[in-house]
């Protein structure tokens, strides 16, 4: 994460509730601050941070602040003291980190206008650093493109990660007493292997608010946990308002815990009703001073002011980010307490209305676990009722899958109701195909809980689940792709490979990648740490390298895997294949996009069986002489040899020649391949007269001919390719087609245009006395077939879509 600005100067981050975010930005500009910063943070040198919560921007619904008033705005107690336009001068020497925190703090109405503010700074002041956070699914996938953001998640804890954090955070804990520190030790060791056994434990203590809760709570509870969330939450809220005091023996008035919560979930349900996560410390004494009338048992702490100062100063759940403001610690805990209050005040038709509203997704998932059965039950179907009152489709998926992830945490419920919820989240999971797959995943990490495991669907299926996972945008999808990685169809074992690039590199590849099924698959990597993290697991013999790889990386891969399969795209750097020297097993090797592309003479002599190049413009392809094995050859794009350079020693079966322009000397020597059965030929790759025909017609086993119409027209009359069974025309059909056709090839079984026009005359085509199917796949271009009686019930016609028949 330190390194996120490193690589990119702006960026959109992501990360669920806990993550680190904010964490992240706070240690971003401390560390910009200090200047005490070692090479890896050299990016920071120089820079002046500017930290801009939009919870503390926002929180009045004023205007979005000019640089000038950044200081101001934030409440910093230096405001005023910068000389005049510092800001400015500084964001326009290009010196500036500015750390925009928490898209998903404001309001859905206020985010059109923070995107135009933002903006209109970035084009006013280019050159600086810019890092935007958001919770994943606050704002749409592309929300900042158009401003070059690259959208970057926040990686869930690994076990690794859980387990260091566990370790660090038992001995930060430590205080010297052998006794205290030997029953930190046991605790340690009791906890660690609690998260690995128990799934519910181990799916909480997936970011470090989490963790460093469980730690907390397993010390206070001499090594037990309550199992889910909502009891974890509640168990930390009775250590947090009771227990810390009592036990440290604290001098404060006796409080019991109920009370206390009472308060502070009117405060939670103010923010979260106003769509905010901060208020002024005056309103949130005016909330109090309302409620306690209602709670007089809070009267032994004084008045409304001394219990906000008692909540401020010894509950831990609340905190003062700039004088005169207040928030809770974290955004967990208000969902969880604003979810109480609003059970508690039987707003369900208010939770029902906001199930859309992203900043509400919480606070609805722990309203179920507060309501009681009745109330439950009657929520869930005002949650079905508004979902299907929804006329965007996208609205009203999201609001059904939220009731069908709602589920777990319902402890009873009706079963018809249960039944009904779990029919509206059937029609949508598992998704019907892949466009229906990545919208879904437009509903976020919810759509984990729901999606059903590999045992449970065919293989179909289970690639659109892997689809589907895989685009939610957060490493909480990793231990359930990982479900999948045994799976033994290519589809869903493809997918998964090409998933990687979505997630944390390192994570991925040890939890999913190393433990794929090799056999027959394609492990494409798409940047040089994925190509490392293959390699430390040992290599795979069949490898797609995409993107501008280094060399060397492709060479380390090289050393450690046989390879067999090799496809090697876009890479514009790449100037010699010598890392593939050696290879002895290399079969099959597919280059494209390569312009640099200049040595070729590691092939020479190899045994590749198949060979596909395309546009390797700079390339010495004199080295395809030496391929004596070769079955397969395509080659495409500029700057190709003449066809007498392919060797006629080699048993070709497959050839397509594809050029940016004419062969040198044509189609010549074409007919010493002697065992060519397939012929491909593109548009400035064909026949361009008699004497490139007779080539063709030397193949006595071509049985497969596919090139553009136009070029029958260059056919001398005498001669004809007897051998040719099968015929594709790809462009527009010149007049007599049918005619050309059956002189050339009276052998004749299938005849498949791709542009039937005006001019094809089946009745030319009945003299063949072999044809038995005319394919005509694009006919919804529009076209006519004239006389197609003629050819009588053993010719089949097919894909004839807006063809006309006469």
């Amino acid at each position: 994460a330190d390194q996120a600005l490193a690589a990119h100067a702006r960026v959109l981050l992501r990360g669920e509730a806990g993550s680190g975010k904010t964490t992240l930005v706070q240690w971003l500009a401390v560390s910009a601050a200090r200047q005490e910063l070692d090479e890896r943070m050299a990016y920071l040198r120089d820079r002046v941070p500017f930290v801009l919560p939009l919870r503390t921007l926002t929180r009045h619904g004023e205007r979005l602040p000019a640089p000038k008033d950044f200081l101001s705005a934030v409440g910093s107690p230096l405001a005023g003291e910068q000389p005049a336009g510092w800001e400015a001068r500084v964001l326009a020497a290009g010196r500036a980190l500015v750390l925009v925190d928490g898209i998903d703090e404001i309001p859905d109405t206020e985010r059109a206008r923070t995107r135009a503010w933002l903006t209109d700074l970035i084009d006013a002041y280019p050159g600086n650093r810019w890092l935007v956070t958001s919770r994943p699914s606050a704002v749409r996938e592309d929300w900042l493109a158009d401003e070059d953001f690259t959208e970057l998640t926040l990686s869930s804890m690994r076990p690794a990660d859980v387990a260091a954090f566990i370790g660090r955070w038992h001995t930060a804990a430590r205080t010297g007493s052998p006794d205290e520190d030997a029953a930190l030790g046991g605790y340690e060791h009791q906890l660690l292997a609690a998260v690995r056994a128990k799934a519910d434990l181990g799916r909480l203590a997936t970011n470090p608010l989490m963790c460093g809760l469980i730690c907390a709570l397993h010390r206070d509870r001499r090594g037990f946990l309550p199992l889910g969330r909502k009891d974890l939450y509640t168990a930390a809220l009775s250590m947090l308002l009771v227990r810390r005091d009592r036990e440290r023996d604290m001098d404060v008035p006796e409080l019991r815990e109920e009370p206390q919560i009472q308060l502070l979930q009117r405060l939670a349900y103010w923010l979260i009703r106003n769509g905010r996560t901060q208020m002024d410390r005056s309103r949130a004494e005016s909330v109090i001073a309302d409620s306690l009338p209602a709670v007089p048992e809070m009267a032994a702490v004084g008045d409304a002011r001394a219990v906000f100062d008692h909540f401020l100063h010894r509950s831990g759940l609340l905190r003062q980010p700039a004088p005169g403001t207040v928030e809770f610690v974290h955004r967990t805990f208000q969902d969880f307490l604003g979810a109480r209050a609003a059970v508690d005040e039987g707003d369900f038709g208010v939770l029902v209305r906001h199930a859309a509203d992203d900043q509400w997704e919480d606070v609805v998932r722990m309203s179920v676990a507060h309501a009681r059965p009745r109330e439950r039950a009657e929520f869930f179907t005002g949650l079905l009722a508004y979902g299907d009152s929804r006329a965007d489709p996208p609205g009203r998926a999201r609001v059904h899958l939220l009731a069908a992830a709602c589920l777990e945490h319902a402890a009873e419920l009706d079963p018809a109701v249960r039944r009904q919820v779990e029919s509206r989240a059937s029609a949508l999971i598992p998704p019907a195909d892949a466009p229906s797959a990545r919208e879904l995943a437009a509903a976020g990490p919810v759509i984990l809980d729901l999606l059903p495991g590999p045992e449970a669907v065919g293989d179909d299926e289970a690639a659109l689940v892997v689809v589907a996972a895989s685009h939610v945008g957060s490493d909480a999808a990793i231990p359930f792709l990982a479900r999948f990685r045994a799976h033994p169809a290519n589809a869903v074992r493809s997918q998964l490979v090409w998933s990687w690039g979505r997630f944390d590199t390192e994570q991925y590849a040890d939890e999913v990648i190393a433990h794929l099924d090799p056999r027959g698959l394609f492990f494409t990597v798409t940047s040089d740490a994925q190509l490392t993290a293959l390699t430390r697991l040992g290599g795979r013999p069949w490898l797609e390298a995409r993107g501008d790889l280094a060399a060397d990386g492709l060479g380390a891969y090289a050393r450690t895997a046989a390879l067999e399969s090799v496809r090697i795209r876009d890479n514009e750097n790449l100037t010699s294949l010598a890392f593939l020297r050696g290879q002895e097993g290399l079969r099959h090797l597919d280059i494209s996009d390569c312009p640099a592309l200049t040595d070729l003479s590691a092939l020479e002599g190899t045994r590749l069986t198949s060979l596909y190049l395309d546009d390797v413009r700079r390339g010495d392809l004199g080295v395809l002489s030496s391929l004596s094995g070769l079955t397969t050859v395509r080659l495409g794009g500029a700057g190709l040899p003449p066809v007498s350079g392919l060797s006629a020693a080699a048993p070709l079966t497959d050839v397509n020649l594809k050029p940016a322009s004419p062969l040198p000397g044509g189609l010549e020597g074409l007919g010493r391949l002697r065992r060519l059965q397939v012929l491909t030929l593109g548009k400035h790759g064909g026949p361009q007269g008699a004497a490139d025909w007779r080539e063709i017609a030397l193949l006595p086993d071509l049985r497969l001919l596919h090139l553009y119409a136009a070029f029958l027209a260059s056919a001398p009359d005498s001669l004809t390719a007897p051998s040719v069974q099968q015929l594709i025309l790809r462009g527009d059909l010149p007049p007599g087609v049918g005619r050309a056709v059956t002189r050339l090839f009276p052998s004749l079984h299938t005849l498949t245009v791709t542009s039937p026009g005006e001019h094809l005359v089946v009745p030319e085509l009945a003299a063949l006395p072999g044809l038995r199917r005319i394919c005509v796949p694009f006919g919804d271009r529009g076209g006519r077939l004239q006389g197609l009686d003629v050819l009588g019930p053993a010719v089949e016609v097919t894909g004839l879509g807006a063809v006309t028949v006469d």
